[in-house]
Formats: C-alpha cells, structure tokens, sequence
C-alpha cells in the first residue's frame, strides 16, 4: 500500500478486486449509473439557472470576482477534498465490494448501498442521512434567493459536483482496469498516557 498524508486523515491506495461474473457486473454497472445518475439530475437542474444569472445582464463586476473565488473555493472543498479525496473513492470501493452472494438487497440497492446510506459504518449512515437533510434544506433555501445571488452559488455548486462526477468515473474505470485506487483511513486518536 502507498500512503499519503492529507490532514487529518491517511491516503492509501489499494487495487480492488473487479466483478468477476455477468451479475456482478450488472450490479456494478447499475450502482456506478444509479450515483452518476444523482449526482447529473443535480448539475442538469442546476446549470440552467447559473447560466441565466451569468447571461441575463445582472452580473456587475464585485459580482464576477465572488463568482471566481466561490467557484475556486467550491472547486476545493466540494470537489477535490470533499469528492476526490474522499466520497468518490469510498463510493467505488463499496460498489467493488459487492458479490453475487452479497444480500440482495444491497445489490437491488447498488447505487444507496455505495453512497453508505445503509450497511455502513454508523459514523458513514450518519454522515450521508445528514448531508441528504442538509443538502435539501438548503436547496429550499437557495431557491428563494434573487438573481444573480443564487446563480452564483449555483455556479460553485456545479463545479463541485462535476469534479466528484468526473472523480468518480476515474476511480471506476482504474479499479475496473485492475489499477489501484485511493483509500481513506481515518487515523487513530491519540489517547491520553495521563493518568489520574
């Protein structure tokens, strides 16, 4: 294994093991299009709205500097620290991980059972039940903002999500092609040696 510090958590990578029969092929398939297909309808609802925004004459230039420091910001929190380094390679791993004799339920479930919204770690569950609350939360909330305001939240937005789109197919087609892909492993907490 190859590792990498990045924060607070260690990279390594690992080569995983690619389905081996037509059906473990189809439920990779189907887990792989089910994830794309979210994170898609989520940059196809929004572009529309964030090109309106760019092109309907209510952009004044303070305007296009938040613009490009929103997308940059968005671009490394959302799409590479937040998808690169972390949701896209654990997504891909739980989608090699299913068999032909993995419950069949998680297979029918493919696309939910990679994004860890169940069989997974509880910490994992937590984490993608809250991001689905939150995330539609604030779309309620981004929907009432004027333009050009929610375009360019929008715009950020997008970026991130095409970059974890983009990061996902890549981690895909390497693992399918028997190259290794990142592996994140949070490290231990260090416990107190004090005692009392």
């Amino acid at each position: 294994m190859i590792g990498a510090k990045h924060g607070e958590v260690q990279m390594t990578s690992y080569i995983p093991q690619r389905p081996g029969t037509w059906g473990e092929w189809l439920t990779f398939v189907w887990g792989a299009c089910g994830v794309l297909a979210v994170l898609s309808q989520a940059v196809w609802k929004l572009a529309p709205l964030t090109w309106a925004a760019f092109v309907g004459g209510q952009m004044l230039p303070y305007h296009w500097l938040i613009v490009v420091l929103w997308v940059c910001a968005n671009a490394y929190m959302e799409g590479y620290r937040g998808f690169q380094l972390s949701y896209s390679p654990m997504v891909a791993e739980r989608l090699f991980s299913l068999r032909h004799d993995s419950p069949w339920h998680h297979r029918v479930l493919a696309p939910f059972y990679g994004m860890g919204m169940f069989a997974a770690p509880k910490r994992r569950m937590i984490v993608a039940w809250t991001l689905v609350v939150v995330i539609s939360l604030l779309i309620v909330v981004i929907r009432r903002l004027p333009q050009p305001w929610r375009g360019i939240v929008d715009a950020g937005v997008v970026v991130g999500l095409m970059w974890g789109a983009l990061s996902f197919v890549v981690f895909l087609v390497r693992g399918a092609l028997g190259h290794p892909i990142p592996k994140r492993r949070e490290r231990k907490r260090r416990t107190s040696s004090y005692v009392s």
